[in-house]
């Protein structure tokens, strides 16, 4: 029987590995050997494509801001309406907090330099970015802001919640209607 060829991996294959073990085990878990034997490679493989640990961090960081934050503005923006928007992103957001686990796994890891300084950028992103849809909606700068702060945080704590008593959450369409009429209403 002839060997079978193995695939070349690629940098990319490492990244989307190493996002699957911080959302499996955090940041501790994106360790060569273990990617390596999850690949099916060799630590080689890893040191052809990467200098080091932390330049993989690095790009997981970086795949990690542009799927999970930039992608999501991205896809929004097709919207025309601000509060159309606005709610599309408040369920994504919860459906995601319900499962996704990269956010919660980078916030314990946010005593690293990489890790805090690429926590930062998203958090101002999006803060940015539902700022933005509420002054579209007529909310005066510094209210717009205010709120949008008090919207990520409330991201945040329902991520947090989603993994220690689930069950004491409202439905997603019930916790949406809340957020965006608090966000819109004075």
């Amino acid at each position: 029987m002839p060997q079978e060829e193995k695939r070349t991996l690629t940098a990319d294959d490492w990244v989307r590995a190493a996002l699957d073990a911080l959302g499996e085990g955090g940041l501790a878990a994106v360790a060569v050997e273990p990617l390596a034997k999850r690949l099916g490679a060799t630590k080689g493989s890893f040191y052809w494509h990467f200098k080091d640990r932390a330049a993989l961090i690095e790009a997981v960081l970086v795949r990690w801001e542009q799927r999970d934050t930039q992608a999501v503005i991205d896809e929004l923006d097709r919207l025309t309406d601000p509060a159309q928007r606005l709610r599309q992103l408040f369920t994504q957001v919860i459906e995601y907090a319900a499962d996704g686990r990269d956010d919660l796994a980078l916030l314990a890891s946010v005593d690293q330099p990489a890790v805090a300084a690429a926590m930062s950028r998203v958090a101002e992103r999006r803060i940015d970015y539902v700022a933005t849809q509420l002054r579209l909606l007529g909310l005066p700068d510094s209210q717009a802001h205010l709120r949008a702060s008090v919207a990520v945080s409330i991201y945040h704590g329902f991520n947090q919640l989603a993994r220690i008593a689930p069950r004491t959450l409202p439905a997603t369409e019930e916790l949406v209607d809340a957020v965006i009429s608090r966000l819109l209403n004075p």
